[in-house]
């Protein structure tokens, strides 16, 4: 078996320096013994500052912020050598996993999960994340107070800004997303139903929303919380976050980045992101959106308010016509006729009927839903 060229390189500017002497291996500890007092530095920034990271993320950071460069095994071993670290043994399941879409923007993963990211805050938020099927890209996640509707409109409406208009989105079967219940609670009383708000917003923009039947079957995105429950706790302790205010300010500004340069794959991929068409307005897209019918005098009711339509260039009045309100959740309203936007008011927070609306959706944040 022959030597490397640098190998040889080596050994030449070796003898010249020091001739035959030189080339003889003088006995003692080899040079690549690592060093006692690097392994206690190890040990001391494993148990203290890195406290609670995994193997593989801690060798990270001693490469990263402590200028120590040693492999994961060394790493593994010193620690093992230290008794700070009890390897696992664990049983490999094989699964057999559904392909990857062939191109970015095929499909989107989106999911919540509720936790104590941040261990000093004792109420648990809502962390929404979305991945590229294609690549497992994380293309844009927040920290809420509760799951709902604005919030996942909010997220999918990111991405659009972003990337463009995707194919189809993959989901969870909570109630924002798909109606499951059919006309009564045990059995089906009518097979229509109305689509939910979000079924509205996609059909709108032509993407497909796919219901999937159990937590499994969103397996890139469900993998990728396993690593978020780890990893980003775990960074925002060491950046010392402490308010999920400047938690959603890290993860824009730092973690999606990082994330992605660890663990997305294929990252050369084409995509199918189409772009937003010109005419659409996507605050009329990603809101509550309810069709009133127009009164003789030109009024229509919604929230218990009586709202006055004005004349406008396109009709003088609007009588026994369907127009569109639109409800944003800063309280704003948009009222159009056939896409055209004929007035704009704001619903105040101390209308009765809107103050029992947040009281209801608050109360069924609080639920958690399971698969049908």
């Amino acid at each position: 078996m022959g030597y490397h060229k640098v190998h040889i390189s080596r050994l030449k500017k070796i003898y010249i320096e020091k001739g035959k002497e030189g080339m003889i291996r003088k006995p003692g500890e080899s040079p690549n013994k690592i060093k006692e007092n690097l392994k206690s530095r190890v040990e001391k920034l494993f148990t203290g500052k890195y406290q609670g990271f995994n193997m593989f993320h801690f060798m990270e950071k001693l490469n990263e912020n402590e200028d120590i460069e040693l492999c994961y095994e060394s790493v593994r071993k010193i620690l093992i050598e230290r008794s700070v670290h009890v390897p696992k043994h664990r049983r490999r399941v094989h699964r057999k996993r559904r392909k990857r879409m062939p191109k970015e923007g095929m499909l989107i993963q989106m999911d919540s999960s509720d936790h104590k990211w941040i261990p000093k805050i004792e109420r648990t938020w809502w962390l929404t994340s979305t991945v590229d099927d294609a690549t497992s890209k994380i293309l844009f996640m927040k920290f809420y107070k509760h799951d709902g509707v604005y919030n996942n409109m909010e997220i999918i409406r990111k991405i659009i800004e972003k990337n463009g208009v995707f194919y189809a989105l993959y989901v969870d079967k909570a109630s924002h997303f798909k109606t499951t219940r059919l006309g009564g609670l045990h059995y089906n009383v009518s097979v229509e139903q109305e689509d939910t708000q979000i079924e509205r917003a996609l059909g709108e923009l032509d993407i497909r929303l796919i219901p999937a039947n159990s937590a499994q079957a969103k397996g890139r995105i469900e993998r990728s919380y396993r690593t978020l429950q780890d990893r980003l706790i775990n960074e925002m302790r060491l950046y010392k976050i402490n308010s999920y205010k400047k938690a959603n300010d890290f993860i824009d500004n730092y973690f999606i980045n990082y994330y992605n340069s660890k663990f997305a794959k294929h990252k050369d991929v084409d995509n199918v992101y189409m772009p937003l068409p010109e005419n659409v307005n996507l605050d009329l897209v990603f809101c509550k959106k309810y069709a009133r019918k127009v009164n003789n005098d030109n009024t229509i009711s919604f929230q218990g308010k009586i709202i006055q339509l004005k004349p406008t260039e396109c009709k003088l009045s609007f009588a026994k016509r369907t127009v569109y309100v639109h409800l944003l959740e800063n309280n704003t309203i948009s009222i159009t006729y056939k896409g055209i936007i004929i007035l704009k008011t704001k619903i105040s927070k101390n209308n009765k009927k809107y103050r029992k609306t947040k009281k209801r959706n608050a109360l069924l944040n609080q639920r958690k839903y399971q698969y049908a």
